[in-house]
């Protein structure tokens, strides 16, 4: 089976650039500086633009990488913006002064962090070091991409190691490239010696003054109240609406940067405390439940915490462990707590949600009713905000914020969601090593059990189930096997996850776990289905059908999507039928005679579902299995 990959692309509308103000050199939401009234010049950014202030910790590892690598870091006291771009893992531009230095990124392979510097990141640690320096001859002609041997080498830095990535230098021409030679080797004749990157010209310098955070909320200070006073009449035009004016208004909070923003607009929107709700999945960061808990209590805000307990692990043994592609656990976890605050009838939720986070929430409306909870309709005050934003009204505002964005986490979400980074699961090992241990220990002895190497956890595989190119690629130069044995073996029995819930590229889906089987043993069978496709390297076997798709792992997961709530919960049954008759085939032949379209057959005693099946499903209905199969497993 070959896998088709659309290429993601965010909406044109986002906005991926910012302005720096090139008088009191700081980052600007606005062309104007509200400081000195200069026009910003503008700093283009990769997409989607979610540009945000370098944390603490960031900026902890940013001087480690410079000092261990190039001997100093110039940046000092500096203002430093992050910008996430795409990548295996962590990656982000580092932009200083208006310049883009460079990108940073934490390697899956190396479990590590890495600096690339861009031309103008090259130049400015240039005017500071002469480590990791290699100095080149007049070469004539261009430099970008070529490799330079060591004839052309003039003089070279004595730290220079074979794989480092090394500034290139020839007369006023700076640039990067990567050193084919340790330092001790250029010297031999007519060898390669450097693979040059990119060369230009030396122009960037940092700049003055070095303004701090207050200067830079004072210059976007109009900025920022003007989109302070839209959010909030966006929350006052819905809630005055004749069909919402008697509905109550609830904000989720999740103690996050962006629900702490949601909920200060709209106490500042309405003439009362607003009523909050915290979803507590059971799998929060220690420091989260505590502040959500205690800033809430010391702004007089009436909090309602929503406890999921310890549903997460009751469900762990039969689905395993969650993947970006099968999250079980937001319907366990958040799902189900949620749906406690509908008691209340219909009411408005002010939500933090923003276009900038992900592809799935780039498009999210203004506001929209939760198909799972009836009588809640969302509201998203922010959408149109990018982190920048949200930083300076926090900081505008003094807001006292989650403790957790200072230690290096993006996101402060359940500490083991696989959404989150590797390096942020790093960060956690070092934070809570109690609580990493345990996830760890359960992961481990996971893979163990399905014949996978403890790689396949250290460098974060487990958080697929049908891993992307980027991931397979990774896997092939670690030489991990990324396919879990068949579960055969075990007792067959079947789970489903409680409820139904939208899937995040359309639809709905449910997910299940059918244990004691194997992909191969199956494909004939849900061929009564639909179109099947089946992938013995990845793991994966696809059900098309017209009512949605079926997907199956080696592990015994499985999902199943559709177009609307009824039509999945439907097709989750009859796949499990099938899976059920799959396996426990009596091969008594009946579903043979059935068949109008004579499809089906027996050879050495097991089925096969020939082309001219229809899926009339008659044989469904005259199979021994399925008639006495009883009912499926829920959690």
């Amino acid at each position: 089976m070959t896998r088709q990959h659309k290429q993601k692309q965010f909406p044109s509308d986002l906005n991926t650039f910012i302005h720096w103000c090139p008088d009191c050199n700081l980052p600007l939401i606005n062309p104007k500086c509200a400081l000195c009234h200069a026009t910003g010049e503008r700093v283009d950014l990769g997409p989607p633009g979610d540009v945000r202030f370098c944390s603490p910790y960031e900026r902890s590892v940013l001087h480690d990488i410079l000092v261990r690598s190039y001997g100093t870091d110039p940046l000092g006291g500096r203002i430093i913006l992050l910008n996430k771009i795409g990548g295996e893992d962590k990656t982000d531009q580092v932009i200083v002064d208006g310049l883009v230095l460079g990108i940073l990124r934490f390697e899956l392979k190396y479990l590590d962090w890495r600096l690339e510097l861009s031309m103008d990141g090259a130049a400015v640690i240039a005017l500071h070091t002469r480590h990791r320096t290699v100095e080149l001859r007049d070469v004539k002609g261009h430099l970008s991409g070529k490799t330079v041997s060591t004839d052309n080498v003039e003089w070279c830095s004595d730290d220079v190691c074979q794989g480092d990535d090394v500034i290139v230098r020839k007369g006023t021409m700076i640039g990067m490239g990567s050193a084919l030679l340790d330092a001790k080797d250029m010297k031999k004749g007519g060898v390669s010696a450097v693979r040059v990157r990119k060369m230009g010209g030396d122009r960037a310098r940092l700049k003055d003054p070095v303004p701090g955070m207050d200067d830079v909320v004072r210059a976007n200070a109009p900025a920022i109240r003007q989109l302070g006073l839209n959010a909030m009449n966006t929350i006052k035009g819905l809630a005055n609406q004749k069909e919402y004016r008697q509905h109550p208004v609830y904000v989720s909070f999740s103690g996050g940067k962006d629900s702490l923003v949601a909920l200060d607009l709209t106490r500042s929107a309405q003439k009362h405390s607003p009523k909050a709700y915290f979803i507590n999945t059971g799998l929060e960061f220690p420091q989260t439940v505590e502040y959500a808990r205690t800033f809430c209590r010391d702004n007089d805000i009436d909090l309602t915490e929503l406890d999921a307990g310890d549903a997460f692990w009751q469900n762990l043994s039969d689905f395993g462990p969650p993947a970006k592609d099968y999250r079980w656990c937001c319907k366990v976890c958040k799902l189900s707590p949620a749906g406690r605050i509908a008691e209340v009838g219909n009411y408005l939720t002010i939500d933090g949600k923003r276009r900038y986070e992900s592809f799935s929430r780039a498009r999210i409306p203004p506001k929209e009713e939760n198909a799972l909870v009836p009588g809640q309709v969302n509201v998203y005050p922010i959408r149109d905000w990018r982190a920048l934003e949200v930083w300076l009204y926090i900081h505008w505002r003094r807001l006292d914020y989650n403790p957790l964005y200072d230690e290096g986490f993006e996101r402060v979400g359940c500490w083991l969601c696989p959404a989150a980074l590797g390096a942020e699961y790093r960060r956690m090992r070092e934070l809570h090593p109690d609580l990493f241990h345990r996830w760890d220990t359960f992961l481990r002895d996971w893979a163990q059990h399905r014949g996978l190497a403890d790689g396949y956890i250290d460098h974060g595989f487990w958080r697929w189930r049908e891993h992307p190119p980027k991931m397979q690629l990774l896997a092939r130069q670690l030489g991990i096997d990324v396919v879990p044995q068949d579960a055969g073996s075990e007792a067959f029995r079947i789970s489903m996850v409680s409820g139904v819930s939208p899937c995040k590229a359309g639809g709905y889906s449910i997910e299940g776990s059918a244990r004691g089987l194997r992909l191969p043993d199956i494909m004939e069978m849900m061929k009564m289905l639909g179109e099947v496709r089946y992938s013995e390297d990845l793991g994966v076997l696809v059900v098309r059908t017209q009512e949605g798709s079926v997907k199956v792992y080696a592990d015994g997961t499985f999902q199943v999507n559709g177009g609307d709530r009824g039509t999945t919960e439907e097709l989750f049954e009859v796949a499990a039928r099938q899976l059920m008759k799959a396996v426990k085939c009596t091969g008594c032949r009946i579903c043979e005679k059935a068949c109008p379209k004579h499809a089906i057959s027996f050879e050495d005693g097991h089925i096969r579902v020939e082309d001219g099946c229809d899926r009339c499903k008659k044989c469904d209905g005259v199979c021994v299995v399925t008639r006495y199969m009883g009912g499926i497993g829920g959690d």
